[in-house]
């Protein structure tokens, strides 16, 4: 691939930002992830604010629950394009991964995000 892939984090409220803020602060990179909020809009609102800020580039996105606006909105942008992938249960593990493997394609980069973001999820032993 000849440009990193684009992440954006797609979300209810302010997840997205609040997701964002971690990663950025945890790694140093800032050009990784854009966030949209679902907040204040119908879908045709943010179908719009996901096409601007996919921005005709490869693109993950990564969504916070497995329904709702959120992922129909993101899964109806998605189909059809090879340049667009979704991951749905987006947690902190994942997009630690992904903003240090965007060479590679959106759907091998959606399916790693989601095999780091699984493996990060534990029961600690007490």
């Amino acid at each position: 691939m000849s440009e990193p892939l684009r992440g954006v984090i797609v979300s209810h409220a302010a997840v997205a930002q609040a997701l964002l803020a971690a990663v950025t602060v945890i790694t140093g990179v800032r050009d990784a992830l854009v966030p949209v909020s679902n907040d204040g809009c119908d879908t045709g609102a943010l179908a719009e604010r996901l096409t601007q800020a996919i921005d005709n580039k490869p693109a993950v996105l990564f969504v916070d629950l497995p329904g709702g606006s959120c992922l129909t909105s993101s899964v109806r942008l998605a189909r059809g394009q090879t340049n667009v992938a979704v991951v749905t249960g987006v947690n902190l593990a994942m997009l630690l991964d992904f903003v240090f493997h965007r060479d590679i394609p959106p759907a091998d980069a959606a399916r790693r995000a989601a095999e780091a973001g699984s493996r990060a999820i534990r029961t600690p032993v007490a």
